[in-house]
């Protein structure tokens, strides 16, 4: 069941990440042809909500052993892979070329104005966005994995930078129309605050990435928490795995315990029920945990009780 409704999770991720990828597409060859820069500025933006949802796919994991030993979590997955640190250089070396070429633009007072197709291709590309952002939010608001407000976050900029792009396209084409010069300026100037918004989100990325150490270490002193708090449940014996992914604001725990052999199932699986309302209680941050028991096997040279009742052979010489 958990692993049907992650799969259902990835697959919304994924629709984002594609429908953001192919508006950038879209919105960078009409703002191209169409001679809009704020309309260029929207589809880098639109490109770096593709490298986020990618990155919510790779998500962040810390996984503890403990078998006789205590071992400090690691993380199997960096949260932010080279590729997006990479594209958040770019993001802000594009951000600062819009910037630097509208100023230009305004400078010399010879304006381009936008082709009128290139407001239909921002109004088509809006009702696909919100679109896409409904079917993300709805499905996690129903999920409660926490995801939804992130897509809220990055919806509200998002949708920031492309009605900052409607506005000024629209009122540059109306002043075309109109003869009055100063409205023709309103592209550039859209472009020019379009590219702040774009060289916020290139920071935002490259923060994130680089103090990642930071939250690796929070990871670490959590998942000791947890295997803490795991111990004091009665009839568990040693915590051999623990695994936390976290999903948005939350955090999905995956437990490997070991009991007693000698017990029953029923008798396994209360322990395991008592060590998960435990663990959603202490953390309120937990979605969800997923136990799994196994009878304790202290292993060679070691033996437990049971072995020597059920042993045939003596263990002294008569």
């Amino acid at each position: 069941m958990s692993k049907e409704r992650s799969h259902s999770s990835d697959t919304v991720t994924w629709a984002g990440m594609i429908g953001d990828l192919s508006l950038a597409v879209v919105k960078g060859a009409v703002g191209y042809f169409g001679g809009s820069k704020a309309l260029l500025g929207d589809a880098l933006y639109s490109a770096s909500d593709a490298v986020s949802a990618l990155n919510r796919l790779i998500p962040r994991r810390m996984s503890v052993k403990r078998r006789g030993r205590a071992v400090l979590p690691s993380r199997s997955y960096r949260t932010e892979p080279l590729f997006a640190v990479i594209f958040a250089v770019l993001v802000l070396m594009g951000g600062l070329q819009i910037a630097i070429a509208s100023i230009r633009e305004m400078a010399s007072g010879t304006i381009e104005i936008p082709h009128p197709f290139t407001l239909i291709a921002i109004f088509v590309s809006l009702a696909v966005k919100e679109a896409v952002f409904q079917l993300q939010y709805r499905y996690s608001k129903k999920q409660s994995d926490g995801s939804h407000t992130a897509y809220a976050e990055e919806h509200r900029f998002s949708l920031y930078t492309s009605l900052t792009v409607c506005i000024g396209v629209f009122l540059s084409v109306l002043g075309d129309n109109l003869q009055w010069k100063a409205m023709m300026y309103m592209d550039p100037v859209s472009a020019l605050i379009v590219a702040a918004l774009v060289l916020r989100k290139g920071y935002l990325m490259i923060v994130k990435s680089v103090y990642g150490t930071l939250a690796e270490e929070t990871e670490q002193e959590d998942a000791l928490n947890f295997i803490e708090t795991v111990q004091r449940v009665h009839g568990i014996i040693t915590v051999d795995d623990l695994k936390a992914k976290e999903q948005g604001h939350y955090v999905t725990v995956d437990l490997k315990i070991s009991v007693n052999p000698r017990i029953t199932v029923l008798e396994a699986n209360e322990i395991a029920e008592r060590a998960k309302k435990l663990l959603m209680n202490r953390f309120v941050h937990i979605s969800d945990v997923n136990i799994q028991v196994v009878p304790y096997d202290p292993g060679y040279p070691y033996k437990s009780n049971h072995h020597l009742t059920d042993s045939d052979m003596p263990t002294l010489i008569q």
